[in-house]
């Protein structure tokens, strides 16, 4: 458990531009990666830090909420932003009678994070300034010097309060000004982080889940045959390599570093190779 009396804020309301049109069908927060939502994902991580159900964990929603609303009945607290979405900082400040004074912990739902936290980041969090959960940028965008964010940050309960329920984002009313100020704390992550963003980085998460959840367990919770990464309830009768394949999906063509959303086909006469294929869509990545 927690020392300190922290919150945390689950960030799903996005309407996912760069991943469509897979967030055509759902919100990205839904998108499966390893056979496993990204929403879910990021719940686990929370219960692993001692902070579960809807007294401790919030869920914004906005784009395509009512199936956002469906996967977390029970397990958050929901939050629906209409007309529009409030964005990092105003999905804070509209949960503010919910938060209640307490410190937060935001998580970006489309933050895929493959490793434990740093052992310090929460626990040894002092409460005083803003603390952000970094990778080495390498080609990437930088954020900060030669980082770039990684999804996860805490916010002071002082820095909370000053929140207006309007859109507005985390960089550009809190972590700015303490990165100027000398006062923002940055932790290395040494896991993988995949930023779920594009078809491109989708398919890179997807990938990579395939192996890691198997070393760690995550297939088998889920029914996932841990070596191919193809789900127990799935039907193939051509060829999957290196690929990920859903509940319910049948593969009886040929696919290589692809992602078969659940329910979806691939014809015997098809082959994909680095593709997504989601109900009837088909996206190269």
């Amino acid at each position: 458990m927690t020392q300190r009396d922290v919150c945390a804020v689950v960030l799903a309301a996005g309407a996912g531009t760069r991943l469509r049109p897979l967030t055509n069908l759902r919100p990205k927060a839904l998108c499966p990666v390893g056979n496993v939502p990204l929403l879910d994902r990021a719940l686990a991580r929370l219960d692993s830090l001692g902070l579960s159900g809807p007294s401790q964990v919030a869920v914004n929603a906005h784009h395509q909420a009512e199936q956002i609303a469906a996967a977390v009945t029970g397990r958050a607290h929901l939050s629906v932003e209409q007309p529009e979405a409030l964005g990092t900082a105003g999905a804070v400040a509209a949960l503010r009678n919910w938060v209640a004074g307490r410190d937060v912990l935001v998580l970006n739902a489309d933050a895929y994070l493959a490793g434990p936290l740093p052992g310090d980041f929460l626990a040894g969090w002092s409460g005083e300034h803003p603390r952000l959960l970094v990778v080495d940028a390498g080609d990437r965008r930088r954020d900060f010097d030669r980082w770039r964010f990684a999804g996860v940050s805490l916010l002071p309960a002082t820095a909370a309060t000053r929140l207006r329920p309007e859109p507005t984002g985390l960089y550009e009313v809190v972590w700015r000004d303490a990165w100027a100020a000398g006062c923002l704390e940055l932790s290395p992550f040494e896991g993988t982080f995949v930023d779920c963003g594009t078809p491109a980085d989708y398919l890179a998460a997807n990938l990579h889940a395939r192996t890691a959840d198997a070393a760690h367990g995550v297939d088998a919770a889920h029914g996932v045959d841990a070596a191919h990464g193809v789900d127990a309830g799935a039907v193939v009768t051509g060829t999957a390599t290196d690929s990920v394949v859903g509940a319910g999906a049948t593969v009886a063509g040929r696919i290589v570093r692809c992602v078969v959303w659940p329910g979806a086909r691939v014809e015997a006469h098809e082959s994909l190779t680095d593709t997504i294929r989601a109900d009837d869509l088909t996206v190269p990545a």
